[in-house]
């Protein structure tokens, strides 16, 4: 394993760009990062199957630390909904713990490429369209908000994102006001990662074949550096969140995704 200079500034602007993005969009940046880190793992010599993993897991981890520093400076603008976030906090909690710890264990990393190509263009195809909901429609009841949650989690732990492609439209198709939304997303992106990090500990302390300084299926050296640069553009993304063409940019962001999602499903299919 090999940490050549160039491979260091690869990892910052990875954690700079992801940072920025959880702080626009609402997203944890997990969507940007898993294709690029499968690509330095794999280019590090680890085998595809576990790279894939790896990758996802390490994701989530660096969105504990982004989401906090997002967070704050939503918080500061009064956006987030944070009835929402307590009522759908608790179902997150149980679908990260059974996607982390119990499927994702058991699932083959071809498999979790896949299902993440899936999941990323069915994403990018949401962005494009944006859907305008009933003007009726409202959020749902206690159990309601707790399956959502769960849903939230249990996905966001297959393919290492913070949830915000799933939490955003969900909330905007109750008729929640995109930029809380947003903000309320971004809130979410904490229980969602630490529940799901947890897991991916865990669930890889009993691997052999796992490179030098990992912790689970945490590789701990682009956690470090991805969140350190994270942590500094997320309260810039929050910012423009509050003054750019938020739904225009997601267009945008959305063409990008289709992108990496054909590079997961090659990696899939090579695995």
């Amino acid at each position: 394993m090999h940490f050549e200079p160039t491979l260091i500034l690869i990892l910052c602007l990875l954690g700079l760009t992801s940072g920025f993005l959880a702080g626009l969009l609402g997203i944890g940046g997990g969507m940007i990062m898993v294709p690029f880190i499968t690509a330095i793992l794999s280019s590090q010599g680890v085998a595809a199957d576990l790279s894939i993993k790896m990758a996802i897991a390490t994701s989530m981890a660096t969105i504990v630390f982004t989401s906090i520093s997002s967070v704050r400076a939503h918080h500061s603008r009064g956006a987030i909904r944070w009835d929402l976030v307590k009522s759908l906090a608790p179902g997150i909690v149980v679908g990260a713990a059974i996607a982390s710890v119990g499927i994702f264990t058991l699932l083959k990393g071809s498999s979790l490429a896949l299902f993440f190509a899936l999941f990323v263009s069915f994403s990018a195809t949401q962005m494009f369209l944006d859907r305008k909901p009933a003007p009726s429609r409202s959020m749902p009841g206690t159990t309601g908000l707790i399956g959502a949650g769960s849903v939230i989690g249990f996905f966001s732990g297959l393919v290492g994102a913070g949830g915000g492609f799933i939490s955003v439209p969900f909330m905007t198709w109750c008729n929640i006001p995109i930029r809380n939304a947003v903000a309320t997303s971004a809130a979410l992106g904490f229980p969602v990662a630490l529940a799901n990090a947890t897991g991916f500990v865990f669930g890889g302390l009993g691997l052999t074949q796992r490179p030098p300084y990992s912790l689970g299926y945490i590789w701990l050296p682009a956690l470090i550096v991805i969140a350190s640069c994270s942590v500094m553009t997320a309260p810039l993304g929050a910012a423009a969140a509050h003054k750019l063409p938020v739904k225009k940019l997601k267009r945008v962001f959305a063409s990008v995704l289709y992108l990496l999602a054909a590079y997961m499903l090659y990696r899939g299919v090579k695995a």
